[in-house]
C-alpha cells in the first residue's frame, strides 16, 4: 500500500482530520469537536486508530496559533504539545506544523472559480502581495509573497491588534468591550465570540454566532444589522492591513465565519468600510476581494504541505 500522510486543520473548537497520498488530496476525512478530547494527541490517536491498513509515516498539522518553537500553543485554546514529542508517540517519521492561516495560504492557489465569491470589482496586479484574513474561532492573518515559481508566505498575529473606532456605535462597542475586557483587539469583535459580543451590545440578546448569521440570512432586521455592523468594521480593518502591506495583489476572506455570511457581502458597508481610508480610496478600489467559500480550504492547504512531505521521505 502506497504510503500517507496525516492531516490535520486544528482549530480553537474544531480540527479537521484528514489522510492523504502522493498526491495530496484529503480523504477519509472528519471533523471533530475539540471539547469531545482532553488533548490534541488524543484527538489524533483516535482517528488513527480507526483507519484500516498501513498507518500514515508522517503528518502535516495546521494550527491555531503561532509556531515559536518545540512547543506549540494554540491561541483560543487550553492545548499545547512538542512537537518532538508528538511526533515520537505517533510513530512518525516526520512532523511539519504550519500555523493554519500560513497552511490556508498555501493552498490559495489550488482553488477554483467556483470555491471564490468576489465581492465587488478590482483588478490584481501580478506578483503583488496578497493578503489572507478570516473570522473564525479567532481572526486569522496570513501574507503572500509571490515568487519565482512559488510563494512565500508570512504567518501574522494581525488578529490581536487593537480595535479603535470610528463611528459613534463602534465607539460604544469599544466602550461596552473595555469595560468587559479591558484592552479591546480586534479578534474580540472579529471573530465568532467576537459576533456574539457584538449583537448582545446592540441588541441586548444573547445567541450563538449561528443562530445570530441565519437568523441574519433569513432578513430578521435584529440579526442583519448586527452581521452589517460586523461586516463594516471587518471591511476597515482588511482596508488597513491592505495599505499596511500593499496587497494589491487581492485580499481573500476566509474562516467559518467569513465562509457563513457570504451571502450578506454583497448588500453590506464592507467594500464601503475596506475603501474608505483617504487620501487611498481610489488605490483601495482597484483591489480584488474574494470570500472563500471552500468548506475545508485549511485541509487543502495542509495537504499541499503533506504532499511536499511525502516526496522527501
Amino acid at each position: 500500500m502506497a504510503p500517507t500522510v496525516l492531516l490535520a486543520d486544528i482549530g480553537g473548537t474544531t480540527t479537521r482530520v484528514a489522510r492523504a497520498g502522493a498526491d495530496g488530496t484529503p480523504f477519509d476525512t472528519r471533523l471533530e469537536a475539540n471539547d469531545s478530547y482532553g488533548s490534541l494527541e488524543e484527538l489524533l490517536r483516535t482517528y488513527l486508530a480507526s483507519l484500516s491498513g498501513e498507518a500514515p509515516c508522517c503528518a502535516a498539522l495546521a494550527v491555531a496559533g503561532p509556531i515559536d518553537g518545540d512547543v506549540v500553543r494554540l491561541t483560543n485554546r487550553d492545548w499545547r504539545f512538542s512537537v518532538q514529542q508528538l511526533a515520537g508517540d505517533l510513530g512518525l517519521r516526520r512532523l511539519e506544523v504550519l500555523n493554519d492561516f500560513a497552511a490556508f495560504a498555501h493552498g490559495l492557489p489550488l482553488l477554483t472559480r467556483d470555491d471564490l465569491m468576489e465581492v465587488g470589482t478590482g483588478r490584481a496586479v501580478a506578483g503583488a502581495p496578497m493578503l489572507l484574513c478570516g473570522p473564525g474561532t479567532g481572526l486569522g492573518t496570513a501574507l503572500i509573497l509571490p515568487r519565482d515559481g512559488g510563494c512565500e508566505v508570512i504567518a501574522s498575529e494581525a488578529g490581536h491588534m487593537r480595535l479603535g473606532a470610528v463611528t459613534t456605535d463602534e465607539a460604544r462597542i469599544v466602550a461596552h468591550l473595555v469595560r468587559d475586557l479591558g484592552p479591546v483587539c480586534v479578534e474580540h469583535v472579529l471573530s465568532g465570540p467576537g459576533l456574539v459580543r457584538l449583537h448582545r451590545i446592540l441588541s441586548g440578546e444573547q445567541l450563538s454566532s449561528h443562530a445570530i448569521i441565519k437568523a441574519a440570512l433569513n432578513g430578521q432586521m435584529q440579526e442583519k444589522e448586527s452581521c452589517l455592523v460586523f461586516l463594516r468594521i471587518l471591511g476597515r480593518v482588511l482596508g488597513d492591513l491592505a495599505l499596511a502591506f500593499d496587497a494589491k495583489g487581492g485580499v481573500y476572506v476566509g474562516g467559518g465565519i467569513g465562509r457563513a455570511m457570504a451571502h450578506l457581502f454583497a448588500d453590506s458597508p464592507f467594500r464601503a468600510a475596506f475603501e474608505e481610508h483617504p487620501p487611498y480610496h481610489d488605490r483601495l478600489s482597484l483591489v480584488p476581494i474574494h470570500v472563500v467559500t471552500h468548506a475545508t480550504p485549511g485541509l487543502v492547504g495542509i495537504g499541499e504541505i503533506g504532499r511536499r512531505l511525502l516526496r522527501e521521505v
